[in-house]
């Protein structure tokens, strides 16, 4: 049977943070994605006259006949998803990242294959949680036709993908305005908090740029395999980008307790990585390392930093964490003299050590942010 060929325009998406939401919430994430799908998604996609191939879980592969058509569905759909996540709270929040790409796919059955639908998939991984990234190709057909705006952010290095690819970011045409700092300070989650910084580009060349960058997703996604950790999303770090800020600042703007920056150095075959971890309290330097490694395959080595970051800043933090609440006094004096005798409990005999329990979850009942538990 000879194959079928055709031209399309590939939309595809994913769920940025998949596996921490449902880590944290599985019923619950997977039904608002499920209604995000039947009341959003799959209406758009339909009114724009494409059609659904799969759904991959956390995500979906589209089809379009036209490529005006594969754009304007997606920036319907990502100010949708604007609107629908006001009110959820920022880590509970579904957020897609879409890649569009124009090419010509292979049909069989159900399903498409081909070039055309591997750059989609791996254009959608370098957009932004809710943005859209999209192919040169694409943007030639598109340019003008659509009420949005284009940004080229240069010659990308796809994974698997055998040449570099110019990639333009699409945003509506309302959400052009420069960013303002926010009117108020975000007040501390209860958990640990952190925001990864865009790491600065110290090779001289900006077409490294998606380098540092790849770099910085790739830790802030190693990092929010930390469940006890809150992790701010890249979208509202990457705001910080080419900026000079105080840690200070941004822990007030972005509401979290520590910050971790960093520069890449590259020269030759050879990279360079620098990271630091700061408390934002008190600006404070709690951690530092450098991270050397060749380029060969640069994106097992982006894997290779990132699992050895998030490695040693978990203990780090973790000891952070002990030490401020070892520090921190308490106001309550009954739950003070609960936590002295269950202390001496536990010093005076192994037999008391229940009782020592039951005074220490009292104190902690009367003032729950009280000592280390």
């Amino acid at each position: 049977m000879a194959t079928t060929r055709r031209l399309a325009a590939i939309l595809a998406a994913d769920v940025a943070g998949y596996s921490r939401l449902m880590g944290v919430d599985e019923e619950g994430t997977h039904e608002r994605l499920q209604g995000h799908f039947r009341e959003l998604v799959n209406p758009k996609i339909a009114e724009h006259r494409g059609r659904i191939v799969k759904n991959t879980g956390d995500g979906f592969l589209a089809e379009f006949a036209s490529v005006v058509d594969a754009v304007r569905g997606a920036v319907e759909i990502q100010q949708g998803m604007v609107e629908r996540n006001d009110p959820i709270p920022q880590d509970e929040r579904v957020e897609f990242r879409m890649g569009i790409n124009l090419g010509d796919v292979i049909a069989e059955r159900d399903d498409i294959f081909g070039d055309g639908v591997n750059v989609a998939a791996r254009l959608e991984t370098v957009a932004e949680p809710g943005g859209i990234c999209i192919s040169e190709d694409t943007y030639r057909q598109v340019h003008g036709k659509v009420e949005a705006e284009f940004v080229d952010i240069g010659e990308q290095s796809l994974k698997n993908i055998a040449r570099s690819l110019r990639v333009y970011s699409v945003r509506p045409a309302s959400a052009s305005e420069p960013r303002l700092a926010p009117a108020a300070s975000l007040p501390l989650p209860d958990k640990p908090s952190i925001a990864v910084l865009p790491f600065a580009n110290m090779s001289g060349d900006p077409d490294q740029e998606y380098f540092a960058d790849g770099m910085v997703e790739e830790i802030i996604t190693a990092l929010s395999r930390i469940r006890w950790l809150f992790v701010i999303a890249r979208n509202s770090s990457f705001t910080y980008k080419g900026q000079a800020v105080d840690a200070k600042q941004v822990g007030r703007e972005l509401g979290v307790r520590y910050v971790l920056e960093g520069s890449v150095r590259k020269a030759g075959g050879r990279v360079r990585i620098t990271a630091q971890l700061i408390d934002t309290t008190n600006g404070a330097h709690l951690w530092a390392d450098r991270f050397d490694g060749s380029l060969e395959d640069v994106f097992d080595l982006q894997d290779k930093v990132a699992t050895s970051v998030a490695g040693v800043i978990e203990p780090a933090l973790q000891v952070a964490e002990t030490a401020r609440s070892a520090a921190r006094p308490t106001a309550d004096l009954t739950a003070y003299d609960l936590y002295l005798r269950g202390y001496a409990m536990v010093w005076s005999s192994a037999r008391q050590i229940p009782e020592a329990l039951r005074l220490m979850e009292e104190a902690i009942a009367r003032d729950q942010y009280y000592g280390l538990h």
